[in-house]
């Protein structure tokens, strides 16, 4: 059958698009309960789904901020003639890749629900439960994200999606209606522990899964898919497993993250089992913690607050109305200051974004110092490691 059509917005706004792919002959049919039909079948159908524009669009508004130090940022002070700090204070502000929400356009906002119809389309009329099981939970996991940033991007400004309502239902964001596949409203909370938690073991899944606030786990600039979602999965967990919003000490005790009180009855029936995936991915620092301390409580310090540069706050209008241009390719420098590349709009200064700018370069270049890597490179052995299907 001829490939599914799509449409694509110019670059300049977003760029996204639909998969490209044939089509099964028809749906799924509706089994009584309906989330049952998204459980993997045993009848499999060889079909690949490409996420080449999302890849894209990630790529364009996803910004790096470097690996976790394990250290906190210096505690922000007001500027001169003020009471009030601009932007993000938070002990984790420099952990997680940031959303450039501040330069969404009414374009931008329109292609992500253009490409989430797409999505849901794409799950509705091939049958995704028939597809391998890689290429199923590379569906969910960039389903599932597209529609939080869609959701949050409808709203933006705003500094923590926990006080807003989304979807169809008016509901927080996790218990939001914000997708429809097979004629089935899912919220976020649906697609996590109802569909994938249920169906995938492996625990490092839950690293797949965006939730729009600093606290949870990075927004990888790379989409999904049936080859990469293995070691993208691994290098999440790493990443996340290793800052301070995932594992630290206080108390005499393991703390780590409320992320993980979720996911406990799908992946850790104990303290061993949890103590046993962390050791997986930890560093030397975190393995040290975990040898130290026999008690893990959670922490209660999860961040709420948005991920983006700005926590929610417009851009500051200030001295002459300057403006500072970006534009495509390498970062253009001004008055000493590094800033973004691949940001195709103009905009006023913000002192927070400012701010965490330069704190972020700062923290790069003492992992430079350090000798810290900045990214990873996942090369596939004879074994196939990089795309093995994830049980």
């Amino acid at each position: 059958m001829p490939p599914l059509r799509s449409t694509r917005s110019s670059l300049v706004s977003l760029a996204l698009a639909a998969a490209s792919l044939p089509l099964a002959s028809a749906p799924l049919a509706a089994q009584e309960q309906p989330l049952n039909q998204f459980a993997p079948a045993a009848d499999r159908q060889d079909h690949k789904i490409d996420y080449s524009y999302f890849d894209e669009a990630l790529r364009w508004f996803v910004i790096p901020m470097g690996p976790s130090l394990r250290e906190a940022p210096p505690r922000r002070e007001p500027r001169t003639g003020t009471r009030r700090i601009q932007g993000h204070e938070s002990r984790y502000r420099l952990e997680g890749n940031r959303i450039a929400f501040a330069f969404f356009t009414d374009d931008t906002r329109a292609s992500l629900t253009e490409y989430r119809r797409d999505l849901e389309r794409v799950g509705t009329e091939l049958g995704i439960a028939r597809l391998p099981r890689n290429e199923q939970l590379a569906f969910w996991l960039n389903l599932h994200n597209v529609a939080v940033i869609e959701a949050l991007a409808k709203e933006y400004p705003l500094s923590r999606p926990s006080k807003e309502e989304f979807g169809s239902n008016k509901a927080p964001l996790d218990d939001a209606k914000l997708v429809t596949v097979s004629g089935v409203e899912l919220s976020p909370r649906d697609i996590r522990e109802r569909i994938v938690y249920p169906n995938w073991s492996d625990p490092k899944v839950i690293y797949g899964f965006w939730r729009g606030e600093i606290g949870g786990p990075t927004l990888q600039r790379l989409a999904f898919n049936g080859e990469n979602v293995n070691w993208l999965l691994s290098a999440s967990a790493t990443e996340f497993i290793n800052s301070l919003r995932g594992v630290q000490n206080y108390g005499g005790s393991l703390r780590v993250s409320e992320l993980y009180k979720e996911s406990a009855p799908f992946h850790f029936a104990d303290d061993a089992a949890l103590r046993e995936h962390l050791t997986e991915y930890a560093g030397d620092d975190v393995k040290a913690l975990l040898s130290k301390y026999d008690k893990v409580a959670y922490a209660k310090d999860y961040e709420l607050d948005l991920a983006d540069m700005s926590r929610g706050e417009a851009f500051a209008v200030i001295d002459d109305l300057r403006t500072i241009e970006f534009t495509l390719g390498g970062p253009l420098q001004r008055q000493g200051e590094s800033l973004p590349p691949n940001i195709p709009v103009s905009f006023r200064k913000n002192w927070g974004t400012q701010e965490i700018w330069k704190e972020r370069q700062q923290k790069i270049n003492r992992a430079i110092r350090r000798g810290v890597p900045l990214g990873t490179v996942i090369i596939a052995g004879d074994d196939g490691e990089a795309s093995r299907e994830v049980e």
